[in-house]
């Protein structure tokens, strides 16, 4: 019997859309429906999860882990992406229809080289790397993804940064018309998150612009948005249209939001609690028992250099 290592495993190989959603049927249907229920978030329409298109010549990364990864439909149907509606079963119905194409992405700051970049030429000189990260939300849930992008650092070189950028700002699009939530003062828009030039800098730090071996859906952040695997998942800002370089930290959008609850560092670290819950435990999309939340959600080896000397009770 041929036994696969998660490492030799292909992204196409974990679960095919149309069997994960025929299995979901199923045991909706059957006895253990409401077991299956409580582990498992609510179901959409199967016409409502989008298959993308595969993305050609990608490689194995150097990093990632060899946990199973979160089925597709899961990753695809239940979504924080507010500029599309505050639930989580609404991006993926609110977002079918936003387009993507043409897209532009503007660089400008402390940068020798500004520019307004078409997306094709933004990322068409690197080879595409899939890594299996963990996304931790900080509602305390979590999930474990293959991501297809590129890392952060080494499309920052060639923008050559200046000795004063100190900090990376990405901005959302602002497009109400597309993006109904934006219609609503849920946040102050457009959406803002930031790093400190040494966190954008980190290997592990990615710019993605896919999933599962294909094209970001719409409601997953397309076409580019950021994964960071140590931070919470408000800090992988979506649809990225701007990337500003700064002296100064920028004010994202959760620090005006909610200043007490959300700091600029958003780093994972279960033995500070959310002002309205425990960060202490978290649950596994797909799975009914909560599991111990891992320091840095769990690549603490690789990050904890970075905040050697910070309060991260204070820095938060």
């Amino acid at each position: 019997m041929l036994i696969k290592k998660p490492s030799d495993i292909r992204p196409s190989e974990i679960l095919d859309q149309k069997i994960y959603l025929t299995r979901r049927e199923f045991i909706r249907n059957t006895v253990g429906a409401t077991v299956a229920a409580a582990l498992m978030p609510p179901l959409l329409a199967p016409h409502s999860v989008y298959a993308g298109t595969k993305l050609p010549g990608v490689r194995k990364g150097p990093f990632g882990t060899s946990e199973e990864p979160t089925p597709y439909g899961d990753v695809t149907s239940y979504n924080n992406f507010y500029e599309f509606g505050t639930e989580k079963e609404q991006p993926v119905i609110m977002a079918k229809n936003f387009r993507t194409k043409p897209w532009t992405v503007t660089v400008e700051g402390e940068v020798n080289k500004p520019a307004v970049y078409q997306l094709e030429d933004f990322i068409k000189p690197h080879t595409l790397e899939e890594r299996i990260y963990r996304l931790r939300c900080v509602e305390a849930w979590s999930m474990v993804i293959p991501w297809v992008g590129i890392p952060l650092a080494d499309i920052i070189k060639r923008f050559e940064p200046t000795s004063k950028a100190k900090y990376v700002e990405f901005t959302t699009l602002h497009d109400p018309a597309q993006m109904p939530g934006q219609r609503r003062a849920i946040l102050k828009w457009t959406y803002v998150e930031g790093l400190r030039i040494d966190e954008a800098m980190h290997p592990l730090t990615m710019l993605a612009v896919g999933l599962y071996g294909e094209t970001l859906p719409n409601q997953n952040g397309a076409p580019l948005r950021l994964v960071v695997p140590w931070k919470y998942g408000f800090k992988n800002i979506k649809s990225i249209v701007k990337i500003r370089f700064l002296e100064k930290p920028p004010v994202t959008a959760w620090m005006t939001a909610g200043p007490a609850e959300y700091g600029f560092y958003a780093n994972v670290n279960p033995e500070v609690d959310h002002p309205r819950w425990s960060q202490a435990r978290e649950r596994r999309i797909g799975e009914f028992f909560k599991r111990k939340t891992l320091m840095f959600n769990g690549y603490a080896e690789q990050v904890a250099h970075l905040y050697a000397h910070m309060d991260l009770n204070k820095y938060f």
